[in-house]
C-alpha cells in the first residue's frame, strides 16, 4: 500500500504533462475544394507552438505535385461562395488572408505584411506533402477560428500578380479549438 501514493502522483504527473503537451498543438482535417463545396478528406495538418513561432506539419496526399501558395485565411468556412461577379467559388466563405493589423500587403511570412503568408507546402511527385513548415509570427491562439488554404500554384508572397500568383482554392481545413 505505501508505493500506491507515489505512483499515483507519478500518472497524476503523466497525465498533466499529455495535456499541457495537447494543448500545445491540434489536428487540422484538410479537404479538397471546388465550386460544389467541400469534398474528400487530403489527411491533417498538425499545428504546434514553438519558442520560434508555429510548426505546422502536414500529413496531406491527393495534391498535384509541385510548390503550392499555403495560408492562415480569415473564417472558420470552406464552403465555396457568389464573388462579386456572381460566380461561385471554391472556399471563398473562408475570406482573405489573415490580416489583423490591415497591412493589405503580401510580403511573405518574415516580412511585415499580412499574417496570414505562409511558407510554400511543398508537394512530392507522389502527390504527398510533409515537409513541415515555421510561421515565426504566429501563434495557436491567432488561429482558432481561421481555416488553413492551400492554392494551386506557388506564391511570391507579393502583391503582384494578384494575391501572389497562388491561383485557385483547392484545399482547405478549418482551424477550431
Amino acid at each position: 500500500m505505501r508505493y500506491i501514493a507515489p505512483l499515483t502522483g507519478i500518472a497524476a504527473s503523466l497525465l498533466l504533462a499529455a495535456s499541457a503537451h495537447a494543448a500545445d498543438t491540434l489536428d487540422v482535417d484538410v479537404h479538397s475544394v471546388s465550386a460544389d463545396g467541400v469534398g474528400d478528406s487530403l489527411g491533417t495538418v498538425t499545428l504546434e507552438q514553438t519558442d520560434h513561432g508555429l510548426l505546422l506539419t502536414p500529413s496531406l496526399e491527393g495534391l498535384e505535385a509541385g510548390i503550392h501558395g499555403f495560408h492562415v485565411h480569415q473564417n472558420a468556412s470552406c464552403e465555396p461562395k457568389e464573388d462579386d461577379n456572381g460566380e461561385t467559388v471554391a472556399a471563398l466563405a473562408a475570406g482573405g488572408h489573415y490580416d489583423p493589423e490591415s497591412t493589405e500587403t503580401h510580403q511573405g511570412p518574415y516580412g511585415d505584411g499580412h499574417l496570414g503568408d505562409l511558407p510554400a507546402l511543398a508537394v512530392d511527385d507522389n502527390g504527398e506533402a510533409s515537409l513541415p513548415t515555421l510561421a515565426p509570427r504566429l501563434s495557436l491562439d491567432d488561429m482558432n477560428g481561421r481555416s488553413l488554404m492551400i492554392h494551386e500554384g506557388g506564391d511570391n508572397y507579393s502583391d503582384e500578380p494578384h494575391l501572389g500568383g497562388g491561383g485557385a482554392r483547392v484545399a482547405c481545413g478549418v482551424i477550431e479549438q
